[in-house]
């Protein structure tokens, strides 16, 4: 009896032959199931899919139309599952030459043009400001490394983030989350073993006195 063939395993995404060897899978939206890879740099750490899964369901009537930001974007996780899911359009920033190339690569796969990579460290993108805000932003920083501490005064006095939009934070358990804007309002807030995530909503400032 002859012996039938093994079974072809299903291609994976990829930037490129050898291009790394982290693995991410979309679980929502039009990329739904979509698996990408993304090089081993930078300490990248991705949200895990029990965690984004949370995330947009907080921000499931939100993300339609919305304009994006993802801050230490890595292997993509945040930015890439809210363009699945309906967003116009996402920044991603990171300082890492490899991962940012990654990203780009990953972006022309999907066959996108929503999406658009800055290479550059996080701290010197947010202090130039950039006039228009945005209506999400991720951020997950690397831990125990005090970028909360320094980057959340610029998301607010650059006004990176629209009125009435959100602001999405990740930090390790053990330490309390950094002093905020009064502007931002707690919305969600939930731990997973060693790491802490929650949601603040910017809050809209005073509608004007008619004339």
């Amino acid at each position: 009896m002859a012996r039938r063939p093994p079974a072809r395993k299903k291609p994976v995404v990829s930037p490129g032959k050898g291009a790394g060897t982290g693995e991410l899978r979309i679980i929502g939206g039009d990329w739904r199931s979509r698996k990408l890879r993304f090089p081993d740099a930078g300490g990248v750490r991705p949200s895990p899919a029990r965690t984004r899964e949370t995330l947009f369901n907080w921000l499931n009537f939100y993300l339609a139309g919305s304009r994006c930001l993802d801050l230490f974007a890595g292997s993509g996780a945040l930015g890439l599952e809210a363009l699945s899911r309906g967003a116009a359009q996402a920044t991603l920033v990171d300082h890492t030459p490899a991962l940012a190339k990654a990203l780009r690569d990953n972006l022309r796969l999907l066959g996108t043009n929503k999406g658009d990579v800055a290479c550059q460290d996080v701290e010197q993108f947010l202090a130039k400001g950039d006039g228009r805000g945005y209506d999400i932003v991720f951020m997950d920083p690397p831990f125990r490394q005090g970028w909360l501490e320094r980057l959340i005064p610029l998301l607010d006095t650059q006004q990176w983030v629209k009125p009435g939009g959100w602001i999405y934070v990740e930090h390790e358990s053990e330490r309390a989350l950094p002093a905020v804007p009064a502007s931002w309002h707690l919305h969600r807030q939930k731990s997973a073993g060693q790491v802490s995530y929650c949601l603040f909503r910017v809050e809209r400032g005073e509608e004007p006195e008619a004339q």
